[in-house]
């Protein structure tokens, strides 16, 4: 059975949802799941090809967060202008680019620079939505299309994700250990999505007259850079690196004079009146707490995973164990994705977003009694999978139906933005708390429980904050405008073109 919607689902009248733009999209998120899948089994690889020691590793993910923090706002803003489409087609050539270059970078610089740029592809997930929404807008049907057509792209991210796990490794031992080769199976997949995109998606309709606001972009680039440098160089260099927290605190300061200028100006950066609707800041607040779980807590899962029993905790998996731990929870994640529209049309979708936030936060809360057994891990991340893969495409959709026209692709980028910052957030502290915690037992090297616990009761109340932060969205919040009005009601929403 296809797990593509029924066409009849999505034709219908004029600039409806199409069956088409939601498979070519979906070809898209496979591509961006292998590039997300792929290098993960080749990383002790990599790093002996490159010549460098494992640690310097963590430079390579810290310089693509930063970058996909910085540009995506801004490529966001670009595609509400000049249409989303174009901006999807500019992303994709310079990830390809990228992607291209990791094949024939030999030393460590080379290959950072080409890392960092391959992190344009986080752009393509919020574009998207930007994309399906305006096609949906018109119909009055804009908010569940969109969280449907969301749902089914998640579901296409987390298999592409499956997908390059798998081959990553193997494809190496196809070509005789030959890295090179082997990355070159990504390039060609980013080059040939190009192409998908070229020819199967229409473009969007950008909103006349509007301008980038340079020197807005800019007080946020500085402030982004700063604060994601700082949590950077603090998980790096540890708590005593008292510098850093002025690197955090310098960026915070910027936003005092980023919002004194951005309200002052007719067509902003960001639209922090907008931004500060109680069906808007909520679902950007949750982002950030879910990218804590989401973006921080996988590798000191499978570092517990890892851990020698011996130790008194840990489950002392392989490797092939550990990536079959991975696959339930991205398999988990799929389920999330197809469930979270089909509950919202039950109820409502500040109820499915309320629910998802309580299963993140049940499955790590579940971790602080339930983590000796196996049985009881997998479980755990199995219900923490089924709330982050129904956030993951819920947060861009909802903040894309409460955003007015013209500002879709900026809003849905948002909640990625703010969900890299609090992943890096959490990836700097979780790093702190675990090597505060690593105590020498039996000739082997480990975080002290009390850490992996504390990184589980972080990522649990973090998801806890944001369930009932999200009580605060109005009722028939991201509903379609049809359904969301009472005859006669008039709210910004249903002024919409």
């Amino acid at each position: 059975m296809s797990i593509l919607p029924g066409k009849s689902a999505l034709r219908g009248k004029a600039g409806a949802i199409t069956f088409g733009l939601i498979g070519y999209l979906f070809l898209v998120e496979i591509v961006s799941g292998v590039l997300q899948g792929y290098y993960v089994p080749l990383i002790t690889d990599l790093v002996t090809y490159l010549g460098i020691k494992d640690a310097d590793f963590n430079w390579f993910e810290a310089a693509q967060l930063l970058l996909s923090a910085l540009v995506v706002p801004i490529l966001a803003k670009l595609g509400d202008m000049y249409g989303h489409k174009k901006i999807l087609l500019i992303s994709t050539v310079l990830t390809a680019l990228a992607s291209w270059g990791l094949v024939f970078a030999d030393n460590f610089v080379t290959f950072l620079i080409a890392w960092a740029l391959q992190g344009f592809y986080v752009v393509w997930l919020p574009l998207e939505v930007a994309l399906i929404f305006d096609r949906g807008r018109r119909t009055g049907k804009g908010a569940s299309q969109t969280r449907k057509a969301a749902g089914f792209l998640v579901v296409a991210l987390e298999a592409g994700a499956i997908i390059g796990a798998l081959l990553g490794g193997r494809v190496f031992g196809w070509t005789g250990e030959n890295v090179p080769v082997t990355l070159m199976i990504p390039a060609i997949a980013v080059t040939l999505v190009f192409f998908v995109i070229l020819f199967g998606v229409p473009e969007s309709t950008p909103l006349p007259g509007r301008s980038l606001d340079f020197v807005g972009f800019s007080i946020l680039t500085i402030g982004l850079l700063l604060i994601t440098s700082g949590l950077t160089f603090l998980r790096l260099n540890g708590l005593e690196a008292w510098w850093v927290y002025l690197l955090i605190a310098a960026g915070i300061a910027t936003f005092i004079p980023f919002t004194r200028y951005e309200l002052k100006q007719k067509d902003p950066a960001i639209d922090l009146r907008v931004l500060a609707q109680p069906n808007m800041w909520p679902v950007q607040l949750t982002a950030f707490l879910i990218g804590i779980s989401l973006l921080g807590a996988q590798a000191p899962l499978s570092a517990y995973a890892g851990t020698d029993p011996s130790n008194g905790y840990g489950l002392g998996l392989d490797s092939t164990d550990r990536s079959t731990l991975i696959g339930v929870y991205l398999i988990s994640m799929i389920g999330g994705a197809l469930l979270f529209p089909l509950v919202s049309r039950l109820r409502s979708p500040r109820f499915a977003l309320i629910i998802a936030a309580f299963f993140v936060a049940a499955g790590y809360l579940l971790f602080i009694p339930f983590h000796l057994e196996t049985y009881q891990v997998f479980i755990n991340m199995f219900i923490a999978g089924i709330g982050s893969g129904a956030l993951v495409g819920a947060m861009p959709a909802a903040a894309a139906a409460a955003a007015p026209p013209g500002q879709t692709g900026i809003a849905a980028a948002l909640t990625n933005t703010t969900k890299t910052i609090g992943g890096s957030f959490a990836s700097a502290i979780f790093g702190i708390v675990l090597a505060m915690g690593a105590v020498t037992v039996i000739g082997s090297t480990a975080s002290s429980l009390m850490g992996y616990m504390t990184v589980w009761a972080i990522c649990g109340v973090g998801a806890l904050v944001a369930a009932v932060l999200l009580f605060l969205v109005p009722k028939l919040a991201f509903a379609d405008i049809d359904d969301a009005l009472e005859p006669g009601e008039v709210t910004g929403a249903s002024a919409l073109p």
